[in-house]
């Protein structure tokens, strides 16, 4: 039981807002004084909804006007691989597999601040090309009428693959990319036959491999499968709805999904000024008041700081495989587990 920490975010999550108040926004808004005209336009990968939310709320405090350009990832590491490509913009605000090509490629203007020192070496870049500003781990979702069941809890991949009798409820690789970076990141650490071997025997488990990342926790939640492979935002999300769940953290390790910002260029003090307000607790209070849960990367923030499983063990190896590569290990996975 030790290892699932939900309950005390769960906690935090309830009484961040009332424990930063308003007068962080308003406070931060004192100092940004609105002018008309004052625009930031960023490139980004995000979900359009939770583009919306930040960008509202930072009009609203900042008097910037913020204008999100949607791309596909594909769309996004192409414009950024050649700057005669490179839409007008000011920043980017994406996965950080598409930002680790873009400052391969030069796309950024590296940007160093008291923030930026705040986030620890493993979610940014090491010449301040962009920073990690949050980041959204897998972890097991599990039903807590199930849980109270069990004579033991599975704690790790191993354990979670070969659990008897456990009806299990996951996205499929090939419908998100939450879902099949979890699948790279694990062959990258692991090898791709000790992952194969794994999820073969966790195949007989899974009821649905299913399209969204959300619908595994809500099967979950109704008790349609005994535990899921989820994203923590999504388990949340339906923690706070009142879905009974619990999370399990893998003590071995898991996957993550890092969003990063990077500047395109080195004279618009409005584009730093918002890229310092993601890193900050204001952007976590907007996101989390519509129930979008993710872990700051901002030690110094006070979202970090109670954030009950900011100590989470994470995977330290990157999935640097190329399309060509993933899309192999895709193939072979389809091949040997899927549809065997």
């Amino acid at each position: 039981m030790k290892r699932y920490t939900s309950l005390l975010f769960l906690a935090f999550v309830l009484v961040l807002g009332t424990v930063l108040g308003a007068s962080l926004l308003s406070g931060y808004a004192d100092r940004t004084p609105g002018r008309p005209g004052r625009t930031v336009t960023v490139c980004t990968t995000m979900p359009p909804e939770q583009a919306g939310l930040l960008a509202a709320e930072y009009e609203r405090m900042a008097k910037v006007d913020v204008r999100f350009i949607p791309m596909t990832p594909d769309e996004l590491t192409e414009a950024l691989s050649d700057k005669k490509k490179q839409p007008e913009a000011d920043l980017v605000l994406a996965d950080s597999r598409i930002m680790r090509e873009g400052a391969m490629k030069g796309a950024f203007v590296p940007y160093l601040s008291e923030s930026t020192d705040s986030v620890s070496d493993a979610f940014k870049d090491g010449e301040g090309a962009w920073t990690g500003v949050w980041y959204d781990p897998i972890v097991f979702c599990v039903n807590s009428d199930y849980l109270r069941t069990l004579p033991r809890i599975p704690e790790t991949w191993s354990e979670f693959a070969v659990y008897p009798g456990m009806r299990v409820g996951m996205t499929d690789f090939l419908a998100a990319d939450a879902a099949s970076n979890l699948y790279f990141t694990m062959v990258a650490v692991y090898g791709e036959q000790e992952v194969l071997r794994q999820l073969s025997d966790l195949h007989p488990k899974v009821v649905q491999y299913v399209k969204y990342l959300s619908t595994p926790v809500r099967m979950t939640g109704m008790g349609e499968v005994d535990a899921a492979v989820a994203v923590q935002s999504e388990t949340l999300r339906y923690m706070v709805s009142g879905y009974p769940i619990r999370i399990i953290y893998p003590m071995d390790g898991t996957a993550y999904m890092l969003t990063g910002a990077g500047l395109l260029r080195d004279d618009r003090p409005l584009a730093q000024e918002f890229f310092e307000w993601l890193l900050s607790d204001g952007a976590q209070m907007t996101l989390q008041q519509e129930n979008v849960f993710f872990v700051p990367t901002n030690s110094g923030t006070l979202a970090y700081k109670q954030f009950a499983g900011k100590n989470i063990a994470l995977f330290d190896t990157q999935a640097n495989f190329t399309p060509t590569e993933r899309s192999a290990l895709l193939d072979r996975w389809l091949q040997n587990v899927r549809f065997r």
